[in-house]
């Protein structure tokens, strides 16, 4: 048998009661929302890992390909990669694959379009700065210095700074503006880190165009 509710009890029940009529569905629609993102962000995580497995395993065949030398299969996959696996890394990834081998293979236009497709399609900053250097460089060895040099001004992450303005400078020069090289040549070597050996090169540039950097001489000259 029930036991009879007290007065205070039968208050609190009443309080809860009109509280719920009150303030119930928003609450519930909150639950809902808030179950509902839980469920979706957990979903997406899925979906992302098995989106990456899947681009991964595409990739792979990429590789083979490229290593085999069949540039035409090559882009087919490329195009089957970028088509269902825009957003993925490695479809990044698989672009400058495929553009390395294009350009070796004498498809410079072609090793452009997929490029400029990293340079603009890519999420992460690194891979479209690295694009964008090599789709600078395609254009220089193709002359087309203003298009280089367009190429390299959107370049905006502070960690490719030193190389980009030495891509700047080997542009410059091609084009016979040798000061305009010394300077740009003088940045990256201030940019990039004294323990890369890379900047090695550049005091061989600067040093070539009469203008080592201060403290410093041409590689393998000895006093």
């Amino acid at each position: 048998m029930a036991t009879p509710l007290d007065l205070q009890e039968q208050e609190q029940l009443d309080d809860l009661k009109a509280f719920w009529r009150r303030y119930g569905s928003p609450i519930t629609w909150v639950l809902v929302l808030a179950l509902g993102a839980y469920a979706g962000w957990n979903g997406w995580n899925w979906y992302q890992r098995e989106q990456g497995f899947k681009a991964g395993a595409i990739y792979d065949e990429l590789e083979r390909a490229v290593q085999a030398g069949d540039i035409d299969r090559s882009s087919r996959i490329f195009d089957d990669l970028k088509s269902r696996h825009p957003g993925t890394a490695w479809a990044a990834h698989g672009a400058l694959l495929l553009a390395r081998q294009q350009a070796e293979k004498g498809k410079a236009d072609d090793a452009v379009t997929t490029l400029g497709w990293a340079a603009q399609a890519s999420g992460d900053e690194a891979i479209r700065s690295v694009a964008a250097l090599r789709l600078a460089g395609v254009h220089l060895d193709a002359a087309r210095h203003d298009k280089a040099l367009e190429v390299l001004g959107t370049v905006k992450s502070k960690d490719f700074e030193g190389l980009v303005a030495d891509r700047r400078g080997d542009v410059f020069l091609a084009m016979g503006r040798s000061d305009d090289a010394v300077k740009a040549f003088q940045n990256a070597w201030s940019a990039l880190p004294e323990s890369l050996e890379y900047r090695n090169l550049i005091q061989a540039k600067l040093s070539a165009l009469g203008a080592p950097p201060a403290g410093t001489e041409a590689p393998g000259v000895t006093r």
